[in-house]
């Protein structure tokens, strides 16, 4: 099948993570993505640690199979200079703070006079507009401005991490892409490009639309880990075996939770976790530590009840099922060494081949491709 963004021009001025897994998306669909960077030293994500020979493993990761170019964009003539590529593109992509754009003579009225049709997509914190518009800000701030972290935030002596970079990838990456997506279909019609403003704090609210349903809406007060998904029934739960490895256990549903019940041998007095969901816990807590997680992965998996061990990442990408779906079977090339690529939410037909080899460009690589003068590596 033919990739369906195969005829797609994507300018990216985006860094770290947002703005370049998004655009790795695109480029997997069959964009051709331009990264512009920094003369001499690219962007940061190109220093961070670990590396191979010298490459960051995080930057090829999320940049594999796009092209490079050094420019700095403060210079005189660099939006002259960019001119051609401006007018050709379909989708341009940046990741400053609002107004940083419009001083480079880049932002979305200077660059719509070039090409009206053009999709213009700014990815921030806090959006264009609004009294936080302009702060700093990185995915444990945005969620906790989104009330996310209080919904189960754990002790006050250990506050939880969160697990996932839940607004940067759940509200930056995956609402740019789709937003995109249905721009290009929108411009189809009407010919007309658009501005997308992209917020990652207010894309995170949707994680939690159950808190929204009940305190925006029904207004109840939440406590932290009180409700049914934050560890407020003892059907919901992590528990520790004996081996110190952790059990998932989510029976939500009643057949689920009896058929793990009956699994530890739970008494009938004990289940009834909406009455009494501390006493049940902490005997459901009791009974799963006697028992390393080689006892019980076996017959919860018997059981089918929604429990399971909890892997680590490197058991992950080991599991049979994963392997069975080729989920990490793509391919990556770093410094001439092939690792997996990471797996990306993009059915197969519409991507590159399976067997294709995905590289980073080196910083700059790509200037003489696009008419553009060489980078100064001084």
């Amino acid at each position: 099948m033919t990739q369906p963004l195969k005829d797609i021009l994507v300018l990216d001025f985006s860094t770290l993570l947002p703005g370049p897994m998004a655009t790795l998306m695109l480029a997997e669909a069959g964009a051709e993505v331009i990264k512009f960077e920094r003369p001499g030293v690219g962007e940061d994500a190109r220093h961070t640690e670990p590396m191979i020979d010298g490459e960051s493993i995080g930057f090829a990761v999320l940049n594999q199979g796009k092209r490079s170019v050094a420019i700095d964009l403060k210079s005189k003539g660099a939006v002259d200079a960019l001119r051609p590529l401006l007018e050709k593109a379909a989708v341009l992509v940046e990741q400053f703070r609002p107004g940083v754009m419009d001083r480079l003579g880049l932002g979305y009225e200077a660059v719509r006079e070039i090409n009206p049709g053009l999709i213009y997509c700014s990815i921030t914190g806090y959006g264009q507009t609004g009294p936080k518009a302009s702060a700093a800000g990185h995915d444990l701030n945005y969620i906790g401005d989104a009330g996310i972290l209080s919904l189960s935030r754990g002790p006050d002596d250990q506050p939880t991490m969160p697990f996932g970079l839940v607004a940067d990838i759940g509200g930056g990456t995956y609402p740019a892409v789709m937003n995109i997506l249905l721009a290009l279909i929108a411009r189809q019609a009407s010919g007309q490009g658009t501005h997308l403003d992209i917020a990652m704090s207010e894309g995170a609210f949707a994680f939690a639309y159950w808190a929204h349903a009940e305190v925006v809406i029904a207004g109840q007060n939440i406590e932290s880990g009180s409700r049914r998904l934050t560890g407020g029934l003892a059907r919901y739960r992590l528990y520790t075996a004996a081996d110190g490895r952790q059990i998932a256990v989510g029976a939500l549903e009643e057949k689920f939770w009896q058929s793990f019940c009956d699994v530890i041998g739970l008494p009938s007095a004990l289940r009834d976790d909406w009455s009494e969901p501390d006493s049940c816990a902490a005997e459901v807590a009791r009974r799963l530590g006697k028992q390393p997680s080689t006892h019980w992965e076996p017959l919860l998996a018997a059981a089918d009840c929604c429990c399971s061990v909890v892997k680590t990442h490197a058991e992950a990408s080991r599991d049979p099922h994963f392997k069975a779906r080729d989920v990490f079977g793509r391919t990556l090339s770093i410094s001439g060494q092939n690792a997996p690529a990471l797996p990306l939410p993009i059915a197969p037909e519409f991507r590159s081949p399976a067997n294709s080899v995905g590289v980073a460009a080196a910083l700059g690589e790509d200037n003489a491709r696009y008419g553009l003068d060489a980078p100064d590596t001084d």
